[in-house]
């Protein structure tokens, strides 16, 4: 074990939070390649004081450690990173705390359990059963979009982007008519860093341009849900926004700036990463004609395309955590209230756990990624996203004989939720 910790050029460190080295991708992945081997747990500290340090946490092994064990390694109080300190500093004087919008996300236990439980049995393979059939109705539907545009769509416009949107909408129960409106303030939310997502119009927005932005998205929620809360107070009805709006923990209802949380968490992160993961899975068959081929005539493979697209897609690129205490993490010392990032790109890319883990391989087998975490904050909707995913594929192989990139595809400029922004294709109808 070291006494001295090893930091990172800050060459490096810039580019493992930089928006813009996930956008590049394969560049980034370069990166992490190199830090597994010669730096897996190192610390990044910025000349000019500009971020807080951090540790960055890159090999798989490392980071489901840290994920598993909640008592050592705490998702509050800055479970997200921000490029600066003036940022987080804009988010404590806006909020009063280091975060935008307190969530599940952020809560530990013992608040964390008591809040999950309340909707967890909604997206539980037995209640999602009910709605499959939805689902795939669903998905045709937007695959006619998609023909009827064709030969030459946007797979993200037309199918990826709206499709997870409504699933998640009608679980909440939102109107269809807010949907675009959603839409609008998860991009915002989430690609605030992406002049394209974020309507902004601005690029190379400077880190305190971008927290304003995601600030006001996060405002106009909260506004939206008040109303909807409200609403299902006074009328009850059977969807998550009754049992949020109704919720009482320990007796008590929930906090407005948690119950606000609990609606957005819902909201955003309930279709983007999803979405994401749709226009990843296209993109590798687009590229790769006999695993098309190899998947449409042997549907016992979609499980693995499905898993495989989550690994390699990463819509969620990182989580950070705080270690209640001392701790020895791959020969370094972390010290009790030291910072450090999970980078799940650079875990769901190492070749310690995945061969040849940039190849995108439908019968991969095992393939315990780390994209929806693990332990006790593991995603809470991963099984409606693998529905939703397999029965958009199961529907597509049915009715497409083939698809092929129509241009170049353009990944979002993002540090936190990232994916695919545009998939140009140029699709042949079966």
């Amino acid at each position: 074990m070291t006494s001295q910790p090893l930091t990172l050029p800050i060459d490096i460190a810039r580019s493992v939070i930089a928006p813009e080295s996930y956008a590049a991708w394969e560049p980034l992945l370069d990166t992490f390649d190199r830090l597994r081997e010669e730096a897996p747990v190192a610390r990044i500290v910025a000349e000019d004081d500009s971020f807080e340090p951090f540790w960055l946490i890159t090999r798989y092994d490392d980071v489901m450690r840290i994920s598993k064990d909640n008592k050592t390694f705490l998702n509050n109080p800055k479970p997200v990173v921000f490029a600066t300190r003036a940022a987080t500093e804009f988010s404590r004087q806006a909020t009063g705390s280091n975060m935008l919008v307190d969530s599940l996300v952020v809560f530990d236990a013992p608040i964390h359990p008591k809040y999950r439980k309340l909707t967890q049995d909604w997206f539980m393979p037995r209640n999602l059963e009910k709605i499959e059939s939805e689902i795939r109705t669903l998905a045709n539907r937007r695959i006619d979009a998609m023909i009827e545009a064709g030969p030459e769509v946007d797979f993200v416009k037309l199918v990826a982007a709206p499709m997870p949107l409504h699933v998640i909408m009608q679980i909440l129960g939102i109107p269809e008519e807010d949907e675009p409106r959603m839409l609008m303030l998860t991009q915002q939310m989430f690609g605030g860093q992406d002049a394209d997502l974020s309507g902004s119009g601005m690029e190379n927005m400077t880190a305190e341009q971008v927290v304003e932005l995601v600030a006001g998205a996060v405002k106009s929620f909260e506004e939206y849900f008040a109303g909807i809360a409200a609403a299902r107070r006074a009328n009850p009805t059977d969807d998550v926004a009754s049992v949020i709006a109704n919720a009482k923990v320990d007796g008590e209802p929930l906090p407005d700036r948690d119950m606000a949380g609990y609606y957005i968490i819902m909201a955003a992160a309930g279709h983007d990463t999803t979405s994401a993961t749709m226009s990843g899975a296209m993109l590798a068959l687009a590229r790769d004609r006999e695993q098309f081929a190899k998947v449409k005539a042997d549907r016992s493979l979609l499980p693995g395309l499905v898993e495989e697209a989550i690994r390699w897609t990463t819509a969620v690129q990182h989580f950070m955590r705080t270690a209640a205490e001392d701790v020895e993490l791959g020969g370094q010392q972390v010290k009790a209230g030291d910072w450090m990032m999970l980078n799940y790109v650079a875990a769901n890319h190492d070749p310690s756990q995945f061969d040849n883990p940039r190849d995108f391989d439908a019968s991969r087998s095992p393939n315990r990624h780390m994209a929806f975490g693990a332990g006790a904050h593991q995603c809470l909707g991963l099984h409606l996203a693998r529905l939703q995913i397999k029965v958009l594929f199961d529907a597509l192989l049915d009715r497409l004989e083939g698809a092929e990139l129509a241009g170049e595809p353009a990944r979002s400029k993002s540090t936190f939720v990232g994916g695919l922004k545009t998939l140009p294709l140029r699709i042949t109808a079966g």
